[in-house]
């Protein structure tokens, strides 16, 4: 499983997927060009509510490229958390397109607030 950590975006929304879409996309395709891991993961660090829809289009999209390779996202600022995360995503071989939020014990968030 290869994992992305997606830092220094923006506070707002439209910013951060300006940013995104403009650096950390190019450098996401790229790197899955040459890897051969079967699941990527994204991280991305908390942020509210604003930043859901883009991100998870962007997920979707890039998972719909990367089939039948899978690829998701994280979304949470613990080291632990993550690593739990990683974990439920290794296990769940039939996830893919999907924007998870977790918390410092890796349980799944409502981050619909």
């Amino acid at each position: 499983m290869a994992l992305v950590c997606v830092t220094g975006l923006p506070a707002a929304p439209l910013d951060a997927a300006a940013l995104f879409h403009a650096e950390w996309l190019p450098r996401i395709r790229q790197q899955l060009a040459v890897s051969d891991a079967e699941s990527t993961v994204l991280a991305f660090p908390p942020a509210d509510h604003g930043h859901r829809g883009w991100r998870l289009a962007a997920v979707q999209e890039l998972a719909r490229a990367l089939a039948p390779r899978r690829l998701n996202a994280l979304v949470g600022d613990s080291e632990a958390g993550l690593a739990a995360g990683l974990a439920l995503l290794d296990n769940c071989q039939g996830i893919t397109g999907q924007l998870l939020a977790i918390d410092e014990a890796g349980m799944l968030q409502d981050d619909q607030k």
